[in-house]
């Protein structure tokens, strides 16, 4: 491993058109860039027409459009404050969020983690793949699907290859494109596009559609926690853990909400369940004839976001990998890896079916149930327990101080799950306290404080001295560390 988390030479730095690296440590002098970066990254991660029709999942249930402001703003603000959390332990650690885990979850035990954020990855891309073929198919009139799937999944290809610094500057100049776009045409629409007197109020509450509507954007900003310090890792460890919060949280959930509200209005506007059809009229009533030209200036955005999930994607499944069987994680594994991810999402773009918003919605429900309780778990030991204090090399050995099997983070994830099965809501199956309550989902609340707890409670027989020790060991001897946040 040592031979894998040299440093790069000094003379080569910054000049790398493919980026090396995937899941192993970077070294101190090869970090850069400005946390300030963080904010256009996760902004246009969420300025895109996935997130849109997230924001239509209220209506579909009969929200009013306040109603559904409500409910987009809370769950946005709550779940983006986990994300945020994470996304502060790239610079300190120089990990991608998965390894990391390795110290809660064991180095083999964590696979089982990263098994479900590559399955619903893949979920988010296929989705970002409808749309954006329904975008071309509108555009062009031409009724060709799987071509247009393999045209945006090479072009997210490619730049998930050239990497993490290429994404970085990427979503900054998209972001302008964006402002000049939907900037303006959201400018507009609330002048020129009027909304129907009962949307502008909380006639017709339901607490159903509420947390739907609530669960779905807590969710859809938690889906990012699992590999968020995957975009910060090469910042320098100078970056201060506030800064690195504060952008990410500021680009996640101004992208977030504005695209969810956008979308909720254009439910209550037009009536309508389609994001791709409400998008085109929302334009035209603002400058007829814009609506084609909207909707493709709303595809780079879509790419861009197939490739976020394309590399960290690639990350979990080289983790899982070598969780399994120890690999050199090189240049070429991550294209693999890059590879096999956008194929998968591909395959299952091309033989999906069904109503977007209905498999869209459960899927998201579902991602919020096993993720939260692997957040609660992850951001407990990080700032609670070992308070940032890590041996970085051990979390690259099986036999390390972390062990093959974190079984209190393991235990811990486990109790959480079971302790909000009574309190989940999904198409399939509704729990007894979730149906004593009138059907209110509040399975999220429960799954954060119960795994909290039990991890607190677990963490007390961890041997954290030893830990420190074995850290203290490796810095002298490789200069190899984690910058705990405590310094």
């Amino acid at each position: 491993m040592a031979d894998t988390m040299a440093a790069q030479p000094a003379a080569t730095r910054g000049t790398v058109l493919v980026e090396r690296r995937s899941i192993e440590w970077v070294p101190l002098e090869e970090r850069r860039g400005n946390a300030r970066s963080l904010f256009s990254l996760w902004f246009m991660s969420n300025a895109n027409i996935t997130t849109l029709a997230t924001g239509m999942l209220g209506a579909a249930l009969g929200a009013s459009f306040t109603t559904s402001v409500l409910a987009i703003l809370l769950g946005a603000a709550v779940g983006t404050v986990f994300t945020a959390f994470h996304s502060a332990q790239g610079p300190q650690l120089g990990l991608p969020q998965m390894i990391q885990s390795r110290a809660q979850f064991g180095y083999r035990g964590v696979a089982l983690i990263c098994v479900v954020v590559v399955f619903s990855l893949v979920g988010f891309n296929m989705f970002n793949q409808m749309l954006g073929a329904e975008i071309l198919v509108r555009a062009t009139g031409l009724q060709a699907n799987v071509l247009w799937y393999f045209i945006i999944s090479g072009l997210a290809l490619m730049l998930s290859i050239f990497g993490y610094h290429w994404i970085h500057q990427t979503q900054k100049w998209l972001t302008w494109l964006f402002l000049l776009t939907f900037g303006l045409v959201t400018v507009a629409a609330v002048f020129l596009v009027p909304l129907p007197p009962e949307q502008l109020s909380l006639t017709g509450f339901t607490w159903v559609s509420f947390l739907v509507q609530f669960g779905a954007a807590a969710a859809y900003a938690l889906g990012w926690a699992p590999y968020v310090s995957d975009y910060s890792r090469y910042l320098p460890p100078e970056t201060r853990p506030g800064r690195a919060l504060f952008y990410t949280y500021s680009g996640v959930f101004v992208g977030m909400s504005w695209l969810m509200l956008l979308g909720a209005f254009v439910a209550a506007a037009f009536a309508s369940s389609d994001p791709i059809g409400a998008v085109e009229q929302l334009s035209n009533a603002v400058l007829p004839g814009s609506g084609t030209f909207l909707l493709l200036a709303a595809l780079p955005a879509l790419v861009a976001v197939i490739t976020v999930n394309i590399y960290a994607a690639a990350m979990e499944l080289i983790t899982t990998v070598d969780s399994i069987r120890p690999i050199t994680p090189t240049r070429l594994v991550r294209v693999i890896a890059c590879s096999v991810v956008a194929v998968s999402a591909l395959i299952g773009a091309s033989v999906s079916s069904g109503e977007f918003l209905d498999n869209f919605g459960s899927f998201l429900v579902i991602l919020l149930y096993v993720m939260v309780p692997w957040t609660s778990v992850n951001l407990v030991d990080y700032y609670f327990v070992r308070r940032g204090h890590y041996a970085v090399s051990e979390i690259f050995r099986p036999t390390g101080v972390y062990g093959n099997w974190g079984w209190r983070g393991m235990l811990a994830y486990l109790i959480g799950l079971f302790a909000m099965l009574p309190f989940v809501v999904t198409a399939w199956w509704v729990g007894p306290a979730a149906a004593a309550l009138g059907d209110a989902d509040i399975a999220l609340f429960v799954g954060l404080i119960v795994s909290a707890v039990a991890y607190l409670v677990l963490g007390r027989s961890l041997d954290l001295e030893a830990e420190r020790q074995a850290a203290a060991a490796e810095r002298a001897a490789t200069g190899i560390q984690a910058v705990a946040f405590d310094r």
